[in-house]
């Protein structure tokens, strides 16, 4: 590393700059070769339960994204569980002997535990916004357009009440972007004394998320709603509303929300993506928290399934 450093500075002082032309021909050159592993990539995960993680398919489409992405480059995603266990020093001294330079972090339910772990030694990316701690470069689907788009096309299906509902822990890890979305699309499509305001709930207290889902269902009479709950059809059950007889339902997300109509977020390519970052990252020697972040959105795309139908509309 050192070397590649006293190389790197030569080179400016000499005036040198890569000849792009040479570049792509170098590149060409090594696309045609056999891919040889030069080292790991690492995927932190410190769950409570490691194997609930990969549970979630949204989550589990991250890993499968940067795993074969990951192959293609000669890299090989290694994931490291990091349990109560495990000191700082102790996952330092893994990555260390194990000559990973890059990190991926993945989406945790609560923010990781790793006091004084030296991030400025190695490459980091996150995938999604749930992790707050560690400054770092973010790779994530574009969740405000994701809903804004759901929004748009419940609306094309002819509904007009269109209500969100989602829990706080949900908002709270998604910096509320799914909620902008929804509330960006409203104001356009919708006069403001028309406007549904979004219902959260807890996803802990079954009881009091009933009382308040009946409670906003009678005042807001929505006849359509997009959800992010995954106990979310049990707690509309729960309320007797049948799908899509009673109430029309898209998900943000199509693999995790438990309704086939909503948004497929892309996750495969949001992993793609990330791992991608990485590698050029590790390649280029950027290592630490930078001074300003960038965000990578990835677009999603809507999905027709039972639980949304095409609204009938009486002939006049």
């Amino acid at each position: 590393m050192a070397r590649r450093a006293e190389i790197a500075a030569a080179a400016a002082r000499l005036g040198y700059r890569p000849d792009p032309m040479l570049a792509s021909l170098s590149a060409y050159r090594q696309s045609k070769r056999p891919v040889e592993i030069r080292s790991a990539i690492a995927w932190i995960n410190q769950w409570p339960n490691p194997k609930m993680l990969r549970k979630l398919q949204e989550f589990d489409s991250y890993w499968h994204g940067a795993h074969d992405f990951a192959e293609r480059l000669g890299y090989h995603l290694e994931e490291i569980i990091v349990g109560a266990d495990m000191s700082p020093e102790r996952l330092q001294q893994i990555l260390a002997a194990r000559n990973i330079n890059g990190i991926l972090v993945p989406p945790h339910q609560q923010e990781l535990n790793l006091p004084g772990f030296d991030w400025n030694r190695f490459s980091v990316i996150r995938l999604g916004t749930s992790v707050h701690q560690i400054r770092s470069h973010i790779v994530t689907s574009d969740q405000l357009k994701c809903a804004s788009l759901a929004f748009e096309q419940i609306w094309a299906r002819g509904y007009r009440r269109i209500g969100f509902v989602t829990s706080d822990r949900f908002d709270r890890n998604t910096g509320s972007n799914f909620r902008a979305g929804y509330l960006s699309a409203q104001d356009k499509m919708v006069p403001l004394r028309q406007h549904l305001a979004p219902l959260l709930i807890s996803e802990e207290n079954s009881a009091a998320d009933l009382k308040a889902l009946k409670r906003w269902m009678h005042l807001a009479k929505p006849d359509a709603l997009l959800t992010t709950p995954a106990n979310f059809p049990e707690l509309l059950k729960m309320a007797g509303l049948r799908v899509p007889a009673d109430i029309a339902v898209a998900a943000t997300s199509t693999r995790d929300g438990k309704f086939d109509s909503g948004v497929d977020q892309n996750p495969y390519e949001v992993g793609r993506v990330a791992l991608a970052t990485l590698a050029a990252m590790v390649q280029q020697n950027e290592r630490g928290l930078p001074e300003y972040c960038r965000r990578i959105l990835v677009e999603g795309k809507w999905v027709d399934g039972k639980s949304l139908p095409k609204k009938i509309t009486p002939n006049h």
